[in-house]
């Protein structure tokens, strides 16, 4: 089974969201990474936790000590606060098979070097082929902020966007589950 490792810090609430949904349907190890505990992140595996439990309680007939072992596979890793934390951790834990979500472009860059499918919060998937461009382009968006050319704003998502993403995740994730499943 592949994993899903999700740049917690950089993903939208509302993307987190539909991410969680899916999986806690299929049941998709995942990995959100972030400095800080996202209380949307633990009420899911709370809550997925105890879903699986009572369908093991139903089905399996299983006592309290043997029910208490069923967790959700939904895992909320908080790193240390610090410029690029999440993005190591990542990087050092994740293993093929596998896929990421983020916004951060140099952390995109790292996991495709490492093989990865990188899914974008705009939708976008990352590969090799088009990561350069993407990593030069956010260098230069760098370098005219610095020095006061261009100011950088973050729009609101709107549902357009949120609708490309989910649609991007869900072909990603069909994708994977075919093949890993």
């Amino acid at each position: 089974m592949f994993k899903l490792y999700v740049d917690a810090d950089s993903c939208p609430k509302n993307l987190r969201q539909i991410v969680l949904k899916a999986v806690m349907r299929h049941s998709i190890p995942s990995f959100f990474v972030a400095d800080r505990v996202l209380k949307d992140v633990q009420a899911a595996y709370q809550a997925h936790t105890a879903v699986l439990r009572e369908e093991a309680r139903k089905e399996q007939g299983l006592n309290e000590n043997e029910l208490r072992l069923i967790k959700s596979p939904i895992t909320m890793v908080v790193v240390e606060a610090g410029m690029d934390s999440a993005d190591d951790w990542i990087v050092e834990h994740s293993q093929l098979p596998c896929f990421a979500i983020t916004h951060d472009v140099p952390l995109a860059s790292r996991l495709v070097e490492k093989g990865m499918v990188v899914l974008d919060d705009r939708g976008k998937t990352l590969t090799r082929e088009n990561m350069a461009t993407r990593l030069s382009l956010r260098n230069a968006m760098t370098e005219f902020r610095e020095m006061g050319i261009f100011a950088e704003k973050h729009d609101p998502m709107d549902g357009k966007q949120i609708k490309a993403f989910s649609d991007a995740f869900d072909t990603l994730l069909t994708s994977l589950l075919k093949q890993y499943r």
